[in-house]
């Protein structure tokens, strides 16, 4: 597995967990560990961006 499939991966697991916290518990853990930082955004952006490319590479990733 080539290590950006992995990395998009590990990203999407991170955004979904934190998504089904906010969904059940009403908790985002992003906002929570870098709240008024930067980070924040950052995280938020790799984690739209991994999407990007696991919904164009969905075939090579499950292979």
């Amino acid at each position: 597995m080539k290590k950006i499939n992995l990395i998009a991966i590990i990203l999407l697991i991170i955004g979904g967990f934190n998504w089904g916290l906010v969904g059940v518990l009403n908790f985002n853990l992003v906002d929570f560990l870098f709240a008024k930082m930067w980070l924040d955004k950052v995280i938020y952006f790799l984690v739209g961006v991994s999407a990007v490319y696991a919904a164009f590479s969905w075939k090579k990733l499950f292979k």
